[in-house]
């Protein structure tokens, strides 16, 4: 069995399992890890667990010991000496004008190098920064180049919700963004109401799209001919948080209903009924108070005498006796074209 304990490196960094060996570790411990790069300072996440010899990660790193007071002071100059390099490197970089943002410098925990993250459009020669950088700083120098999601992780900043962005407090990995997930949640298609700090789509519209599919499977979609009451109408709008849809009916009026009501083609419930101490009201009739409405009289049929018998036509015979004139056979007025001799 294995003890594994999963770690990270940043506030909102992706987790890393290492083996954690003998050492008692809880979450939010300090460790000292051992990572490709070099010896690297970590947080736990989770507690130790263990795994089956053949559950267990391959090229699985190590933990070293607990992060004690000296490591956490060479934590806090190298973090001094960062913000001198992003100077320094800045300066170089308009010094001789190239095409890109410098965003972070990062020394890694022993000082060993320096990673350099920057932002550009295209591909970037920047041999000739290099060699002016391992010349200045004197240790090996890494330049990588990131996207703008990965700018704002880094750089961190407020979102238009008022609240930290998600990329620097929880969100450990980006997922992909679609403007259909703000159609189907009906929100404006407003670039400036749905992109966040990045310039790209807001992460969180990802977070509400599946409940809002499933919602919307039991409504019926908009433009459907449904009834109510009998009455044929079409579906104009949907209420998904509400479960219930706009119908208008075909006299022109407009009626919420839910999807009970447009499948059984019920309407909403009538108002209740007077209580019984109410008597019920009285029907006002044209003829008086008591009486009843009389029929109408059955109109009685003519006597046979009565009917005279109409004259027998013939088919080729008009009302008048005369014969129909037939419609006349219309002339060819087309004209013969002259032979040619």
């Amino acid at each position: 069995m294995t003890q594994i304990v999963s770690v990270k490196f940043r506030e909102a960094g992706k987790q890393y399992h290492f083996n954690a060996h003998e050492f008692t570790l809880k979450h939010g411990d300090r460790v000292i890890v051992e990572t490709d790069r070099g010896r690297a300072l970590a947080t736990v996440v989770t507690p130790p667990r263990e795994l089956a010899e053949g559950e267990t990660p391959k090229d699985l790193k190590s933990v070293l010991r607990l992060a004690t007071d000296e490591d956490f002071a060479l934590a806090q100059s190298n973090a001094a000496k960062e913000d001198e390099a992003f100077v320094f490197c800045q300066q170089r970089i308009q010094h001789r004008k190239m095409e890109m943002k410098l965003v972070r410098a990062e020394y890694l925990f022993d000082g060993s190098k320096i990673i350099f993250y920057f932002t550009a459009d295209g591909r970037v020669d920047f041999r000739e920064l290099v060699k002016d950088l391992a010349h200045y700083f004197h240790t090996r120098i890494e330049m990588r180049q990131i996207g703008v999601r990965d700018e704002a992780k880094l750089i961190g900043g407020i979102g238009i919700c008022g609240r930290e962005l998600c990329c620097c407090t929880f969100l450990t990995e980006f997922t992909p963004v679609s403007v259909r997930m703000a159609k189907e949640q009906g929100l404006a298609l407003n670039p400036s109401k749905i992109s966040g700090q990045c310039g790209r789509l807001l992460c969180c519209l990802s977070y509400e799209f599946e409940t809002y599919c499933s919602l919307k499977k039991a409504l019926p979609k908009c433009g459907r001919k449904v009834k109510l009451d009998g009455q044929p109408g079409e579906v104009i709008n949907q209420d998904v948080l509400g479960q219930k849809v706009l119908v208008r009916l075909a006299d022109g009026k407009t009626v919420s209903a839910s999807a009970e009501e447009v499948e059984q083609g019920k309407g909403p419930a009538p108002p209740p009924p007077p209580s019984a101490d109410q008597p019920p009201a009285r029907r006002k009739s044209s003829g008086g108070a008591g009486r009843s409405r009389q029929r109408p009289a059955e109109k009685k049929p003519k006597p046979p005498e009565a009917q005279k018998a109409a004259p027998q036509q013939k088919p080729d015979e008009s009302p008048a006796g005369q014969p129909e004139n037939k419609p006349a056979r219309k002339r060819n007025r087309s004209r013969r074209r002259p032979r040619r001799k």
